[in-house]
């Protein structure tokens, strides 16, 4: 089976560089599935978890935001920030879940709510990737 190189990329690391077979991404337009041979585009990701296939294996990533570029036979994601599934401590998640979900409930004016929504969006996406890990 075919592969090819994806590295996530982040202004603090490299959280992934491994060769893969596909990956699944939610771009701005929609979910975008990359196989091998995949022609070349840049699009920006929206806050979402990445599903990444390895042979017989699934594994997820959560990615907050950024771009993805397809190249000939290389895939780079750049994220503002990206964790992997089994890296995130869900009571962690939970509490951002609910700080968030208390800040958007709030009449106060001085509350930015997009602020408080992206982080909401953020806490429900690694959330997410960690239950999709484990189905």
């Amino acid at each position: 089976m075919s592969t090819y190189l994806l590295e996530i990329v982040t202004p603090e690391r490299l959280v992934y560089a491994e060769q893969v077979n596909s990956i699944s991404v939610r771009g701005s337009e929609g979910d975008l599935g990359i196989l091998p041979g995949h022609l070349p585009l840049v699009t920006p990701l929206k806050i979402a978890p990445i599903r990444i296939k390895v042979g017989g294996q699934t594994e997820v990533i959560a990615v907050n935001g950024g771009f993805v570029e397809v190249r000939k036979d290389k895939v780079v994601i750049l994220a503002e920030s990206a964790e992997r599934s089994e890296d995130i401590d869900v009571e962690r998640a939970r509490a951002a879940r609910e700080r968030a979900e208390l800040r958007l409930q709030s009449k106060q004016e001085q509350i930015d709510h997009h602020r408080a929504e992206v982080a909401l969006q953020r806490a429900l996406n690694r959330l997410n990737a960690t239950s999709i890990r484990t189905k």
